[in-house]
Order: C-alpha cells, then structure tokens, then sequence
C-alpha cells in the first residue's frame, strides 16, 4: 500500500548546495534497457527515507541527475532534529560532540567523494560531493574536511540539539558506578542516588539512499552521525566506499545501515554489486552478504548463545534492470522505496527470525 509522505514538513524543503550541481558537472552516455525508458524513477532508502524518495522522485523526474536528487532526498534527514542517526540533532561521541560520515557515489561517471568525523556542519552529503567535484581526492577526513567545508562557505552549526544532549547526558550518568557522573535523584531515592540500572540509547542508524533514472544513470548516497558516545575520530562504513556504498553504473548500487565495523569487514556494498553482476537478484545478494557478515563474527561479545549476532545490519540494493530488495540480519526491518510512482514502506527480507 502506498504511503502518503507528510513527516515534519518545517524540514521538507533542505538547504541548496552551495555549488552547482552534478549535472553540470557530467553528462552520460549509458544505455538504459528498453524496458525502462522513460519510465518512473526508482529510489530506495532506510526506512527513515521516506521523504528522501519522495523528493528524489519529484527531482529525477523534473530532470535532475540522480546523484543530486538523492543528496537532496537525504538533506531532508541530516536537517531532522528528530532523528538522532543522522547528521543535526544526532547522537554525539563519548565527549559530547557530534560527528558525521557520509559518501557519494555517482554512476555516469564512477566518482566517489567523502568525508568523516566531520564537525559542525548540518549536510556533509553536500561536502562529499564537493570533494568528488572538486578535488583529487575521494576521502577527506576531520579538521581537513571541515576546513575543506569551510573554505566552500558551509555555516558552522552547532549539532548537538538539546534533546541529544540529554540523551548523552543520561548515558554518561548511567554507564558506569566507577565515575563521579550521578544520574539525577529519583523521588524514592530521597538522599542517596538509585544504583538500578537505567535505560540507555544507543543508535547505529543512518540513510542511505539509492535512485535509477529512465536514462539508465543511477547515484548513492549514505549519510550518518554514526554509532553513539563512540570514541572521538571513530569511522563506520558510511564513508568508506565499497562498505556503506558502491555504485557501478552498469550493474546497480548498494548501501548498508547499522553495524559499521562487520560491513567494512565484509566489504558490504562492493560485495552485494559484484554478486548482482554475477545474476544474483538484488534480495539474495543482500541475504548473502549478510550470511558472510554472520559467519565472520567471531568475537564472542558480539553473538548470541546460539553463535548468531546480537546486533544487526541491513543492506539495500538496486540493479539495473529496475529490480530492487533490502534485507536485514533480524526481521523486523523496513525499507522505503519509490517505485510505479508510488512511495511506500515494504518489509526486509531477513537472515534470522526473532523470537
């Protein structure tokens, strides 16, 4: 059933590059099958991209290149207070400070561009594809890809949102009886601070979203605040092309949400593409990563009694042809898709059954 796209409209609209966009920047030449021409675009993302597809449907439909779309799609999310995995109002390191990862990739041309532990700026989607445009390099990390930021006129924000703060707030009180961090005074407690244990949030999420145009071109993008209270400078796999993303613009795109380390490990997104060119259908090719991310845990804190993990991955593919699929370690999970000009959430196919 289609879902109508109405979540926080104040943010609908995100802020403009400072820059052109990417199709000034290259044209294409590729074919698209001719079972595809001319129709809809299709876009898939995390489950928190629902507004992301819309507005990259709306633009690739208006004649924007794919690669522009998605970042726009995604600007949506990094400028969402309320979502704490992804760029303004994300959860920030163990210091307090909210930092961002995010890469491009773009299929007309192979390009790729990135940044990491990027500091103060809202939409570090916008920074990547700067440094894919306008530099030799593809990944710039830190101080050099905020001064890299900065010298392109980006706004210095602070992104560490009130809510956010309480929430790390509450995780620096809490984990841990061996600091001199007090959580507040709960009424039964009267004159001495509770030791029960307290609930804590921890987040892995991100974006990742992937469109096809009817002229066969296909973009990725994947954004994120990364893993929470992590320490200062940690890198997922968001940024890090062939892990959170990989685009060959003759085979399909991939992405990955979660669990950053055991997709860098695995090679996630290169992995899930090289399958696909193989003839793997873009669900199984997920499932199969998954099994290999499954099989190569074998760090005991990091599994189940019954050897499976205890923490999940999702992986999002998009081929070609226009078939399309997501699935995840544990059921449960949800991706959004704008397909048939309908925008909509569909389950995740799954490796494992929760109890």
């Amino acid at each position: 059933m289609s879902e109508t796209v109405s979540r926080r409209s104040f943010i609908a609209t995100a802020a403009a590059a400072p820059l052109a966009g990417t199709a000034a920047f290259a044209q294409s030449d590729s074919k698209q099958p001719a079972a595809l021409r001319g129709a809809p675009p299709i876009i898939i993302s995390s489950a928190n991209g629902l507004p992301a597809t819309q507005k990259a449907a709306d633009m690739i439909a208006a004649g924007a290149d794919p690669l522009d779309a998605v970042i726009a799609g995604v600007n949506i999310v990094e400028a969402d207070p309320n979502d704490h995995s992804v760029g303004y109002g994300g959860l920030p390191n163990e210091d307090g400070i909210v930092e961002l990862d995010s890469s491009v990739m773009h299929g007309p041309t192979h390009k790729a561009g990135a940044v990491a532990a990027l500091r103060n700026i809202m939409h570090p989607s916008q920074v990547a594809r700067l440094v894919m445009q306008r530099t030799d390099h593809v990944l710039i990390v830190g101080e050099g890809a905020l001064r890299f930021a900065r010298a392109h006129g980006f706004e210095e924000i602070n992104l560490l949102t009130d809510d956010a703060r309480k929430i790390w707030l509450k995780w620096k009180e809490s984990h841990s009886q061996d600091d001199d961090w007090l959580p507040p005074l709960e009424p039964a407690d009267k004159d001495k601070h509770s030791a029960a244990p307290r609930e804590i949030q921890y987040t892995y999420g991100t974006i990742h979203c992937s469109a096809l145009d009817a002229n066969g071109n296909i973009a990725g993008v994947t954004t994120t605040s990364g893993l929470s209270y992590k320490i200062p400078g940690r890198v997922g796999d968001s940024p890090i092309i062939g892990a959170g993303l990989y685009v060959d613009n003759e085979i399909g795109a991939a992405g990955s949400t979660g669990r950053g380390e055991s997709v860098i490990q695995n090679a996630g997104a290169f992995a899930a593409v090289e399958l696909m060119r193989a003839g793997t259908a873009p669900t199984d090719a997920c499932l199969e990563v998954l099994k290999r991310i499954a099989k190569h845990t074998t760090d005991k804190r990091l599994r189940q009694d019954d050897g499976r993990p205890n923490f999940d991955v999702k992986m999002y593919a998009l081929a070609k042809d226009g078939r399309f699929g997501s699935a995840s370690i544990w059921s449960g999970g949800q991706f959004a898709v704008y397909a048939d000009g309908r925008n909509r959430l569909e389950d995740c196919a799954a490796l494992y059954e929760r109890k």
